[in-house]
């Protein structure tokens, strides 16, 4: 019988290093602390100004953003608008996207369906402006 977990965030691995984002910020992926099958967990703190440094894109998995603090900007597709706190951002699948921080830096949670083994595409110049 499946039970129930509680983590911290603060003790989840901050895998930004692995993903080249040293320098800006935190990316902290709780799925596998929590022992979730099917669901996909993120926390992702961004330094004031700074930028993922990436566009991606899933082969399956829908996500949305939800920003808790701070404020930003958000690019998916060719599309580029500001978001802020409550703010929530819809993703189906193939969108490539990505996202900076603005002066205050921001915080945000990201989450959808966890599918093993799916392709990911990433584009290191995706946004360049």
């Amino acid at each position: 019988m499946a039970t129930h977990k509680k983590v911290n965030f603060s003790e989840v691995k901050d895998l930004a290093p692995d993903y080249g984002m040293d320098g800006v910020g935190e990316a902290r992926f709780a799925r596998g602390d929590l022992g979730a099958e099917r669901i996909g967990l993120a926390r992702y703190r961004l330094r004031p100004g700074k930028r993922l440094g990436f566009g991606h894109s899933h082969g399956e998995s829908e996500e949305v953003y939800v920003v808790l603090a701070g404020s930003g900007r958000f690019r998916v597709g060719d599309d580029v608008f500001a978001v802020g706190p409550e703010d929530v951002v819809y993703c189906p699948p193939e969108a490539m996207r990505e996202w900076e921080a603005g002066d205050d830096g921001m915080e945000m949670l990201a989450f959808g369906a966890h599918t093993e083994g799916e392709s990911h595409e990433m584009k290191q110049d995706f946004w360049t402006d």
